[in-house]
């Protein structure tokens, strides 16, 4: 059956019904392959398999390329990303399995997380008139992707640029439980209905069900409050899945931006559990299987019993960036007038093991040059270089650097609110013992490198107490030792195989660490202005939501009130800093206000 695909999604999707029947026809030799193995004289029973392969959290990623380094991509475990490599493989499975009898579809954060993500919506915005396509839409319609589920990122830029970018695809973006704030009615499409042709009974029907995070309605409350929100995807699963098996579905798969841990990050502040996709697994009966996002995590097979079947619901996640995609491969028998599915099972593929699509890199290479060129691009200058090789043991000005912009966004964001008058400190890691700002000129990349993560910001309140703890549990980092004891400063750190991102440093306090005492009383001399804390005085923290969502099991921030939020990257506010200001003088933002000390002689 031949039709426009953007003509009948863009009709579909407008109702908020279902979405693309897409059609395809058995090969003979997959026929031969579906007969083989059969006795003349009695026929084995007919049997249909097709594969359903997944990527999640590609932020933004299609080239092996790193913009913050200007080079390939490279990591501990020497992964690769990006869609120019998940194309390769996609190609792969199709010639293997046969393109009709395969689907492919994401489980969101698509449009956020690389320089050339931002670029196209900040720099070059699709959303301008005759602006460009999304580079990741035109990566995704290339590769013929099926359906994709929202992401919470996907809501960083602001709905018109993601209503700009689910215009450009020829794919639906599939959101359950995103509805309109003022009807309740489904603001996205719900789910996708995929026809298969196969050699013999009637075609197979999939539904897909597209479920995005309800921590939107916290995290972008800025940008979605009063035109969106975001119930739980239990309850919205549970509306759908019995309606699409009613419409004839013979396989059901959730595409769920929800990690699988059943676990929330942000307490009370959200009503929904942020990791659901194993409670939907458990409680909702009719799903098949479930493409996992949002965690970053890898799982290749995990299986979930439901309650009400007793049947296995597989559930896998590719881990992020386009470093893995995931397979399903589905085995149905045709019995009693109908299809029903006999055996799923799960698997990953690893990206870094073939080469990056050609047709993708020719089709964006303009695009690569010009965010090369940008991050590239003169931003500012400094008036001395700054390293973060002795961030780990020492209060260095690099650190303070993020620390201080930090804390002036936060103060330029409380202005002329209540908490206005409150004293303001912030939270930083030495994220990388490599970053670097040189003296003279500094560019978009050597800002940026300063923060290699994808976070966001945002202010918490805090007592002075409270603070005392978190300095206590952060000190952990710190191997315990003696007075006369050789220092190593190579040794020192690193203490029960703590990461240095999980080493903060509080900006705006001064206090001395004290690493000769025992983990949790390793804090004295803490100080505001040169006074005591006062345990009851209460504080704003600037913080990565990270750590506020509880990366790291730091104390106390996670249960915080939240004063304050942003969707934009950290990094991204510190370039915009940079731009701002045109000079980095550390004389006007950097002192050494902590220390590692031992019975109170200074280590270093």
């Amino acid at each position: 059956m031949a039709f426009d695909r953007r003509t009948f999604i863009g009709t579909t999707a407008a109702t908020g019904a279902a979405v693309a029947l897409a059609g395809a026809t058995g090969t003979p030799a997959a026929a031969a392959q579906q007969d083989a193995g059969r006795k003349p004289d009695r026929p084995g029973p007919r049997t249909y398999a097709f594969t359903v392969m997944g990527t999640t959290d590609l932020h933004g990623n299609v080239f092996n390329w790193d913009y913050f380094t200007d080079a390939e991509f490279d990591d501990k475990a020497h992964n690769d990303v990006g869609l120019a490599k998940i194309s390769t493989l996609v190609d792969q499975v199709r010639a293997e399995k046969g393109r009709c009898n395969t689907l492919l579809i994401d489980a969101g954060d698509t449009i956020q997380g690389t320089q050339l993500s931002y670029y196209y919506a900040k720099v070059d915005p699709i959303t301008a008139r005759r602006g460009p396509v999304h580079p990741m839409a035109q990566a995704m319609n290339a590769i013929g992707y099926d359906a994709a589920a929202l992401g919470n990122h996907e809501f960083n830029y602001g709905i018109p640029v993601l209503r700009k970018f689910e215009e450009q695809c020829d794919f639906p973006l599939l959101g359950a439980n995103a509805l309109d704030a003022k009807t309740l009615r489904p603001a996205f499409a719900p789910y996708s209905m995929h026809r298969l042709r196969t050699p013999h009974g009637r075609d197979v029907k999939v539904a897909v069900l597209g479920l995005t995070n309800p921590g939107i309605a916290l995290w972008d409350k800025a940008n979605v409050q009063g035109k969106m929100t975001f119930p739980g995807l239990e309850e919205q699963a549970a509306k759908y899945v019995p309606r699409l098996r009613s419409m004839g579905a013979d396989v059901v798969i959730v595409s769920a931006h929800s990690g699988s841990s059943g676990t929330s990050s942000y307490g009370d502040q959200l009503p929904y559990v942020e990791n659901a996709a194993a409670l939907v697994a458990e409680q909702v009966p009719g799903i098949d299987a479930i493409l996992v996002g949002h965690a970053h995590t890898e799982i290749p097979e995990y299986r979930v019993r439901n309650k009400a079947t007793g049947k296995d619901v597989v559930l896998s996640e590719p881990l992020k960036w386009g470093q893995r995609l995931t397979l399903f491969d589905f085995e149905l028998v045709w019995e009693k007038g109908r299809w029903s599915v006999a055996k799923v099972a799960a698997k990953v593929l690893n990206s870094n093991t073939v080469a990056e699509d050609a047709k993708i890199t020719r089709l964006l290479s303009d695009e690569h040059r010009k965010v090369v060129a940008y991050v590239n691009q003169v931003i500012g200058t400094s008036t001395q270089a700054m390293s973060s090789a002795e961030g780990p043991v020492k209060d260095v000005a690099i650190i303070d650097l993020i620390n201080h912009v930090q804390a002036e966004t936060v103060k330029g964001a409380l202005a002329g609110t209540e908490w206005a008058a409150l004293p303001v400190l912030s939270q930083a890691s030495c994220f990388s013992r490599t970053a670097a700002i040189p003296a003279g000129q500094v560019t978009i990349r050597d800002a940026a490198g300063l923060y290699p993560f994808e976070n966001t910001m945002e202010a918490r309140l805090l007592t002075g107490a409270q603070l005392k703890d978190y300095l206590e549990f952060s000190a952990r980092y710190f191997v315990r030792t003696a007075p006369g004891d050789v220092v190593d400063a190579a040794k020192l750190t690193n203490a029960e195989a703590i990461p240095d991102y999980n080493y903060d440093a509080v900006y705006g306090l001064s206090y001395d660490i004290d690493i000769a005492q025992p983990a949790g009383s390793r804090i004295s001399g803490l100080s505001f202005e040169g006074k005591p804390v006062d345990p009851a005085a209460q504080f704003v923290l600037a913080v990565n939501n990270y750590r506020a969502s509880g990366g790291g099991n730091f104390p106390h921030v996670p249960q915080a009130k939240q004063l304050w939020s942003n969707s934009d990257e950290i990094r991204n506010t510190i370039i915009s800093w940079v731009k701002a200001k045109g000079t980095i003088d550390p004389a006007q933002f950097a002192s050494v206000d902590w220390r590692l000390t031992r019975a109170g002689v200074p280590v270093f």
